[in-house]
């Protein structure tokens, strides 16, 4: 099969190649009729029929996704030479990565890039086809390496929320694209855009490939003023869901930051100081670290005055952590929760 794979393929390349195309397209002057149009080969034939054919196999080997991503780069060097060169395109990538799993993440391709594959994904964006756009992703997916850099990416991803809402093979290909881009990148096309692209995914653990990355772009979110403000309370909650199930891949970037713990105390987030709080304690105890009890300690008791199921939360929270990473719970916590409580009896008439 992948010896007739290849054959087929030569055929197709040399097919779109010809020797018309070979030799280049006679110049086009739009004010003179006289200069014929460049050569136009004519799909009537032979590759729109073998590209739907090859769609639908049942089973499609691996060295296809390869062969296909390489048409991908002919039909564009060669766009001005066929006929409904754009269907054909978006044909191949079809044939190479509708059939792969978006799921499946441990599948790695060495995918050849050329200088043609950057311009088709503009082609592939602007075509607005879900479908095709979902293909691409999934080349991004499963190759080594894309072939745009990633501050490109995050432009084109984030451009995404105008089709929404998502089909599931999509949504799962962007958050995978998402997650693989980081969240530096996104900085530079503006956080309330990347805000506005998660409040349509609505992530979920099961959704992630690595979470610990994900921790890294909801810290690096929320460190913003905008990002603190508009992201949901769902994405506070997921936070801390993550710090304590990856408690042992904890990054730097987790730690306290004061400019979120006023900002939400200023604002009366109550809902999100909370998961804050959470996320401080749990990836951060204050005595392994540069925090003292007082920078803490008036929030945790405004927060509870205010938000009085808070402290139950947050120890169930802490419990957890400590059943996670077998440690206990640190004694500051402790001191404050009783302090919060003692607060708490003296507020009650």
């Amino acid at each position: 099969m992948k010896r007739i794979l290849h054959q087929l393929s030569k055929a197709i390349c040399a097919f779109i190649v010809g020797p018309e195309a070979q030799s280049g397209p006679t110049p086009h002057v739009l004010d003179d009729e006289s200069v014929p149009p460049p050569y136009v080969i004519p799909q009537s034939g032979f590759i729109p029929h073998v590209l739907r054919d090859l769609v639908d196999l049942e089973t499609r080997p691996l060295c296809l996704t390869k062969i296909a991503y390489d048409w991908c780069s002919v039909i564009y060097e060669n766009r001005h030479t066929l006929e409904d060169w754009e269907g054909l395109l978006l044909t191949s990538l079809e044939v190479g990565f509708r059939h792969l799993d978006p799921q499946v993440t441990t599948l790695t391709l060495t995918l050849t890039h050329t200088e043609h594959h950057r311009e088709v994904a503009d082609i592939v964006f602007k075509s607005q086809n879900v479908d095709a756009i979902a293909d691409l992703l999934q080349s991004w997916a499963v190759g080594d390496s894309p072939p745009i850099p990633p501050g490109a990416r995050a432009e084109r991803l984030v451009c995404l929320c105008n089709l929404v809402p998502f089909s599931s093979r999509l949504r799962q290909l962007v958050i995978c694209s998402v997650e693989f881009v980081c969240y530096g990148w996104f900085e530079g096309v503006g956080v309330d855009r990347l805000v506005e692209l998660l409040g349509h995914l609505h992530v979920t653990v099961e959704d992630m490939v690595l979470p610990f990355l994900w921790i890294r772009i909801l810290v690096g979110t929320l460190k913003t003023s905008e990002g603190a403000r508009l992201l949901s309370h769902w994405y506070w909650e997921l936070l801390v869901e993550l710090v304590v199930s990856e408690l042992v891949r904890i990054t730097p970037e987790v730690s306290y930051n004061p400019q979120i713990t006023a900002f939400l105390t200023e604002a009366q987030e109550w809902s999100k100081l909370e998961c804050w709080m959470g996320t401080v304690w749990i990836s951060w105890p204050p005595e392994d670290r540069e925090i003292t009890e007082e920078d803490l300690s008036y929030s945790m008791l405004l927060l509870c005055r205010q938000r009085p199921g808070a402290l139950q939360k947050l120890e169930q929270w802490m419990e957890r952590r400590s059943q996670v990473a077998n440690r206990n719970i640190p004694e500051s916590f402790q001191r404050i929760c009783k302090q919060a409580r003692e607060a708490a009896q003296q507020d009650t008439p």
